[in-house]
């Protein structure tokens, strides 16, 4: 997830690269149970775990802004009026984070990302994107996952805002991925023709991070 910052890296910081370089968490399982909710090596929590590296922009809703780019056909830059009149979905989701931990029945209120790509308008060659926080946090995903029908742009959790401290007041959020994967605090959509690894990606982790896969850590 996007708990990462750019200055000096932190003592979680360095201890996620280490966890790369070693392989840790890393169980071997390769099957998957026909309905199997909890993938290999994870653990169930109750509460929602905050793993932030000690930076979490305060962004008001009137600040918020967020540039869609690249390869579209009507590139756009929304505020909260522009992004609120989107289609408006809610949706109830599992998520997974690298870290181990993983948490049932989130609802989610937000904007689907099919109905952002219909916005935007993706050139056939568009392939991947490249997701960016106010935080400057970075990480990349394929076209194909972020357009599953689940993935939402949420501004809402449980029935309230999304706070500050889990990516308020927008983030990305793509269940079937690895929690890395879903930026918080987004401020730009870039569509590209190539991959392009972000922060996490070139310190040792998947490019995409499946977690029933056990994508946690790079293959090369």
């Amino acid at each position: 997830m996007s708990d990462d910052d750019r200055s000096e890296p932190t003592k979680l910081t360095r201890s996620k690269q280490r966890w790369a370089s070693e392989g840790k968490f890393l169980t071997g399982a390769t099957d998957r149970a026909e309905g199997d909710r909890l993938p290999p090596g994870q653990h169930l929590v109750r509460d929602w775990p905050v793993l932030d590296l000690g930076q979490q922009p305060d962004i008001a809703r009137e600040r918020w802004r967020l540039t869609i780019d690249g390869m579209v056909e009507r590139p756009v830059t929304l505020d909260w009026a522009g992004f609120m009149a989107l289609p408006q979905t809610a949706v109830r989701s599992d998520i997974h984070c690298v870290t181990t931990w993983s948490r049932y029945d989130n609802d989610w209120s937000g904007v689907a990302t099919r109905d952002l790509l219909d916005h935007v308008g993706p050139v056939d060659a568009a392939a991947f994107l490249t997701l960016l926080g106010y935080d400057g946090y970075t990480t990349n995903v394929p076209l194909a996952d972020f357009a599953a029908a689940d993935a939402l742009l949420v501004h809402s959790w449980q029935g309230k805002p999304l706070t500050r401290e889990h990516g308020g007041p927008v983030r990305l959020v793509i269940p079937h991925l690895y929690f890395w994967k879903s930026a918080k605090w987004i401020s730009r959509i870039a569509f590209l023709g190539a991959d392009k690894p972000g922060f996490w990606e070139v310190n040792g982790y998947h490019r995409r991070g499946d977690p029933w896969a056990e994508q946690r850590y790079s293959e090369d």
